[in-house]
């Protein structure tokens, strides 16, 4: 089978699309090597097309097939012809394929079986924290994806949930596929006890974190209820709260608790960093109103910190038994459950931290893979 895949979401680096793609594209060819089949990585970008050759690069320096089809396009014009006109097959592009797995952002007609993942309904449910010309291409997208995808694959039963309620979308045509940790954080797993733990002080020293301190990672937008946080760790003098995480998108991030001393927001952290960051955190809090999938749930349980979350949308299916609960909206109870972890016993710490180890070790990218290719599969067979 030939298979493409639309890889141009990776150029926006330290997202949950970019991660989901780059890790989903490595273990598909490293899978490679017992399912025979013929891979082409597609991608536009005017700006950035640079971060899809190093990407690129990156594959084939471990040895791994197939063929690349980059063009200099924008986000702007891929959006105007292929959601809004929908005109010009992909094949125009990349030739003949038999099957073409779209990105987030457009969907291109072809005669190909067409696949396509739903990470959320952000756009329906939350529209204030996107941009609201992401909100309209995002829906002209989506309506071509109900319209035309053969399978829709999607991160959590709570998407798809929200994909049968909101979008109408046949509980035939979706399937649950999870994600997993990210493989910087693998990696770092692997490593030393003392490696580890030199790379935890020179992120404290790099980043100016003297302090114990709890940890949020996120794009900063309204949804990821930062505000309630903040307000809740401000209730917590002995620790530090520390944000990390791109700008997203609305009046939350003009709020001065951002300002407050206890309060540090570092933006965006290199992917390299992201493992020790997590690692020195007394714990990792989550407190978000509505997620796809909760990847940073468990790449914090995979390093051995406790996570307090929201019992909220898909959350809970990251974080099955493993991690404290909350009610996003309740500054109390967030309050609460951050101060019921710091002041856990050396015991009662080891326990949580091994409930999360286990929780972590259900999910890999390499079972991502495994069941996104068996997808491919029936679809194709599906003639």
């Amino acid at each position: 089978m030939k298979i493409a895949i639309d890889i141009s979401q990776i150029v926006y680096q330290g997202t949950g699309v970019d991660t989901y793609t780059r890790n989903l594209v490595k273990e598909l060819l490293r899978l490679n090597s017992t399912h025979k089949h013929d891979y082409i990585l597609f991608g536009t970008s005017l700006r950035r097309k640079h971060t899809l050759d190093q990407y690129a690069q990156e594959l084939m320096e471990e040895g791994l097939k197939f063929k690349t089809s980059f063009w200099l396009l924008p986000p702007t014009f891929t959006n105007q012809i292929w959601n809004q006109i929908h005109h010009v097959r992909i094949e125009r592009l990349i030739g003949k394929i038999d099957l073409f797995h779209s990105s987030d952002w457009v969907q291109p007609p072809t005669r190909a079986k067409k696949v396509t993942t739903i990470h959320d309904l952000v756009v329906y449910k939350h529209p204030q924290s996107s941009h609201s010309e992401i909100t309209s291409v995002q829906k002209r997208k989506l309506h071509w994806v109900k319209k035309e995808c053969d399978a829709i694959i999607v991160d959590s039963e709570a998407t798809k949930k929200d994909c049968q309620e909101i979008l109408k979308i046949p509980q035939s045509k979706m399937h649950v596929v999870y994600l997993a940790a990210g493989n910087s954080v693998d990696d770092f797993v692997r490593q030393s006890q003392n490696f580890r733990k030199e790379q935890v002080e020179n992120v404290r020293r790099k980043y100016h974190l003297t302090k114990p301190y709890i940890l949020a990672v996120g794009t900063r937008e309204p949804r990821k209820n930062l505000d309630r946080l903040i307000k809740s760790a401000s209730k917590i003098p002995e620790v530090n709260l520390v944000i990390a995480g791109k700008f997203g998108w609305g009046d939350q991030m003009k709020n001065d608790n951002f300002r407050m001393i206890n309060v540090n927001v570092l933006g965006y952290v290199p992917e390299q960093d992201m493992p020790a960051l997590y690692s020195g955190a007394e714990c990792y809090v989550h407190p978000s109103l509505y997620e796809g999938f909760g990847v940073t749930v468990l790449e914090a349980m995979t390093l051995g910190v406790p996570v307090v979350t929201s019992k909220a949308s898909s959350l809970p299916e990251a974080g099955g038994e493993a991690a404290l609960y909350v009610n996003p909206k309740n500054t109390n109870d967030i309050e609460s459950k951050i101060k019921q972890v710091l002041t856990l016993s050396q015991k009662g710490r080891s326990a949580i931290i091994s409930k999360g180890l286990k929780q972590a070790s259900k999910f890999s990218w390499e079972k991502t893979a495994l069941e996104t290719l068996n997808v491919y599969e029936k679809v194709y067979g599906d003639k």
